[in-house]
């Protein structure tokens, strides 16, 4: 968990750190004065702070965010002292309105050029590699699957009618895309068209993946007490049928035992190339005590795409494009209260979860790029105390030539303030439910 924790905060003082230079940066070369540059918040007080020129620097201890503090703008401090005298030069509200746009754009701009660079590094350095859908001839699906009308065994067509090159993207384009269908192929021979409708959707977002591609049953490891091990498996043996019932994949094995639980049955095993029984009686748990192996790579052939720097740009920048449109996809469920998808909406304790518990670079580098993109197209929105909603009253200026009054931009960072609240409030309670009520 620690390495888990970690991994969280290097990427988030990342992502604040490159957010908040676009506006220093924008800030400094329009001559704006800048009185603060922080990452993360400090309320109350500051892990660590230093004065260098007119700029304060620190470390806040609530790892929320961060901000850059332009004399003469109304922000989260609500400093109105400041506004009380006459503008000067140096401050935010003196400069025209296309400067004041560039200035809170910058922050959005410099999180998506991160996304950009990092997706070219990771092409560069690792490439891709994926497991192709037309690689998967069957899938087994869990409980939530078969409700849905997904059988073991069963073989992914087309999602939405259209063809998929990954079998990680069948997933996403089903929840995202519309009309929400899977084309199937059934024993062989027969064709069978699966529709979600809203409530369906709701279900899978909060209950996550319900289908995989097919792993035989090979033994990986054993539990303790393991009757399994105690009757004669080993890791390594591939159980093949249970009861003179062929074993199509792992999840089929598992209706199997639930339904063979308390008997004594037959385990036909192939080991080392050649048949074996092994008999054993199934505990009323239904469980043996084995963990099955999971690795891909050993059943299926994995697909591997290498780049250089010349084809990484243009496949970076479709890459970066494409995470931004899933993203919005993903934006839109929230706003369809069918789908229950706000359910879905998690604060950092759902972020951090992300990371994995055993460092690994791949995994923290693309996981960090698709939160940059988050947090640009976040702050593009046109909600005040959020970057779009200060951008919003800059169009408008430079749209009608009147400029909003200090009073209205007051009580619109107010309210924009509340919003965001709420939303973190509403994050926070999701996470409680799901990892502490939970359980």
């Amino acid at each position: 968990m620690l390495v888990q924790i970690l991994q969280f905060i290097l990427s988030i003082t990342l992502l604040v750190l490159i957010h908040e230079f676009g506006h220093y940066i924008f800030a400094k070369l329009f001559g704006v004065k800048v009185e603060k540059f922080y990452i993360f918040f400090n309320p109350g007080f500051s892990i660590y702070k230093k004065k260098i020129g007119e700029t304060e620097y620190g470390i806040g201890w609530l790892p929320l965010g961060g901000y850059v503090k332009l004399a003469g703008m109304i922000d989260e401090s609500l400093d109105k002292k400041q506004l009380e005298r006459e503008p000067q030069p140096w401050e935010f509200r003196s400069k025209p309105a296309w400067q004041r746009l560039i200035i809170m754009l910058g922050g959005i701009f410099m999180n998506f050029l991160l996304a950009f660079v990092i997706y070219i590094f990771i092409l560069v350095h690792w490439g891709t590699n994926y497991l192709p859908a037309n690689e998967v001839k069957s899938i087994m699906v869990d409980s939530l699957g078969q409700q849905l009308g997904l059988r073991n065994g069963d073989r992914i067509l087309t999602v939405n009618g259209k063809h998929v090159k990954k079998f990680k993207d069948i997933y996403l384009n089903l929840i995202l895309d519309d009309p929400h269908t899977l084309t199937v192929l059934r024993r062989d021979t027969d064709t069978v068209y699966i529709v979600l409708d809203d409530a369906q959707i709701a279900q899978v977002l909060q209950h996550g993946q319900f289908f995989m591609p097919s792993l035989p049953f090979v033994i990986a490891g054993f539990v303790d007490s393991s009757v399994a091990k105690k009757a004669g498996m080993q890791v390594g043996d591939s159980i093949v049928a249970i009861d003179t019932i062929p074993i199509i994949n792992f999840y089929q094995a598992k209706e199997l035992l639930s339904k063979f639980k308390g008997k004594t049955v037959d385990f036909h095993i192939i080991r080392d190339g050649k048949d074996t029984v092994v008999t054993l009686t199934i505990p009323k748990s239904g469980r043996i005590g084995v963990f099955i192996d999971t690795d891909f790579s050993k059943f299926y052939k994995i697909a591997t795409e290498r780049y250089n720097l010349l084809q990484a740009i243009p496949a970076g920048i479709k890459l970066t494009f494409y995470q931004i449109g899933s993203y919005l996809k993903q934006f839109k469920l929230l706003l369809q209260p069918k789908t229950k998808a706000y359910k879905s909406v998690g604060s950092f304790i759902a972020i951090g979860s992300l990371f994995p518990r055993t460092w690994d670079w791949l995994h923290f580098w693309s996981l960090t790029a698709f939160l940059s993109i988050i947090l640009a197209v976040i702050n593009l929105f046109p909600i005040p105390g959020l970057d779009g909603g200060h951008a919003l009253f800059a169009i408008f200026e430079m749209i009608t030539g009147r400029r909003p009054s200090d009073k209205f931009l007051e009580y619109a960072q107010i309210i924009g303030m509340i919003l965001l609240l709420l939303l973190i409030l509403l994050a926070f309670w999701n996470d409680l439910t799901r990892f502490v009520f939970k359980h």
